[in-house]
């Protein structure tokens, strides 16, 4: 799914519970910074007290999709499992492969860091980290 204008993305990700029934709930919101950008904010609330806390800087400004700026959480209760976040760490070889792409992971969940092959500036990162989050309630 790789939208084409900003109203594309807005259907899909307030249709996102009808592609995936795992959603409990979403709070998931679009907010409009120009006539082809927008922030997505909010949180995804899966079973067994999972969610993901979504940030996102989207553009349409080049005439296509692409995310500036991302930051993904996804917790259960209280504690942080993993995030995902684009700031550059240029210095740290071993991410070289997915740059900038990263997944912070425990233990020292601030500085143990892992490429992150299934993120992209160019298509929604939405279907990548709801399915992760079904494949960790089927654990």
């Amino acid at each position: 799914m790789k939208p084409t204008t900003l109203e594309a993305y807005e259907h899909f990700v307030y249709n996102l519970r009808e592609i995936f029934p795992s959603i409990q709930s979403s709070t998931l919101r679009i907010i409009r910074t120009g006539p082809d950008s927008e922030r997505l904010v909010g949180i995804v609330t899966f079973p067994h007290n999972i969610h993901l806390d979504v940030a996102e800087l989207v553009d349409f400004d080049a005439g296509y999709f692409e995310i500036l700026q991302y930051g993904y959480v996804v917790w259960q209760h209280d504690e942080r499992l993993y995030w995902y976040d684009s700031q550059e760490h240029p210095h740290d070889s071993t991410l070289a492969s997915t740059h900038p792409h990263h997944k912070h992971i425990p233990p020292d969940i601030k500085h143990h860091r892992i490429p992150a092959p299934g993120l992209s500036f160019t298509e929604p990162n939405l279907i990548f980290l709801i399915r992760e989050v079904e494949q960790l309630l089927s654990t």
